[in-house]
């Protein structure tokens, strides 16, 4: 026993504190979620008078336009990780393939803006974009497309630097074999880079629609009408007060809104290591 501990046993018991370090959070959701009473502090025993009342609120209070909160984080979070991972991939591959003037010192601006903290920026990203409605009513202030394109402003640093990372790794013979055939650039960097980035690149569109369902302060400064809000931003306004907070119904719609990374995290889960990891061995 104690040799199996001193070898690996002491691996599993670590292993087995992390788990019910990292499940007690999700489990004490999943308990409010059921609670009926609408409040954290109503019962000392988890699960205790557990009911669906809170998850069917969602769907049937006429008051609360869940759905359609769920529908703007889903349109907004999958055309942000598309729309990121195509200019940040077209961006790595610029620097990563092609040599000119103001190339590292392009590399070093992308890095530095990204060291700054989100809440600088937030009176300057509001009246910008109140500015830009009044030019292009369709991506200024109150849109949800404005939104996405304060979004992909923010990403691009990291995450060009990243996949240029990974493009470093694929060996430049391609391309030059691939330029005698006649290939143009367009062409190598869609039939060639994309495909043999796809780990990167999954990555990259994996961490931006997480970070975009889980982001609430550009999505409350940008979005002003209940109607065109997200789930963080919607899902707040339950809990805002304090003397009407119903916490049962905010954690079911939470966990409602996090099946969608689940399983997406899920389905890419493949690609996250070997992504993470090659994109970090050259830059």
């Amino acid at each position: 026993m104690r040799r199996w501990l001193a070898d690996t046993g002491w691996r599993h018991l670590v292993g087995i504190a992390m788990l019910a370090f990292a499940l007690f959070p999700l489990i004490f959701v999943i308990s409010a979620s059921v609670n009926p009473r609408g409040t954290l502090t109503a019962s000392a025993t988890l699960f205790d008078g557990a009911s669906l009342d809170n998850y069917l609120k969602l769907f049937t209070t006429p008051t609360l336009p869940y759905t359609r909160w769920f529908a703007n984080t889903m349109i907004i979070a999958g055309a942000t990780a598309v729309l990121t991972v195509l200019l940040a991939a077209s961006a790595a591959y610029a620097f990563s393939r092609f040599r000119f003037k103001g190339r590292r010192l392009g590399l070093l601006g992308l890095l530095l803006v990204q060291m700054f903290p989100q809440v600088l920026g937030a009176v300057a990203i509001f009246l910008l974009m109140a500015r830009i409605k009044g030019v292009f009513p369709g991506i200024g202030l109150g849109t949800q497309w404005g939104l996405v394109m304060v979004y992909l402003g923010g990403a691009m640093g990291v995450n060009t630097y990243l996949i240029k990372g990974f493009f470093d790794s694929i060996p430049h013979e391609l391309d030059d074999a691939a330029k005698v055939d006649g290939a143009s650039h367009t062409r190598i960097f869609f039939t060639i880079i994309l495909r043999l980035g796809a780990p990167v690149l999954a990555v990259i569109g994996l961490l931006a629609f997480i970070n975009t369902v889980n982001e609430f302060l550009v999505a409350s400064v940008i979005l002003q009408s209940p109607s065109e809000h997200t789930l963080a931003v919607g899902l707040y306004t339950l809990i805002s007060e304090r003397l009407s907070a119903n916490w049962g119904v905010f954690a079911a719609g939470a966990l409602i809104g996090a099946i969608p990374s689940v399983l997406l995290f899920r389905f890419l889960q493949r690609y996250i290591v070997s992504g993470l990891l090659r994109g970090s061995v050259k830059g």
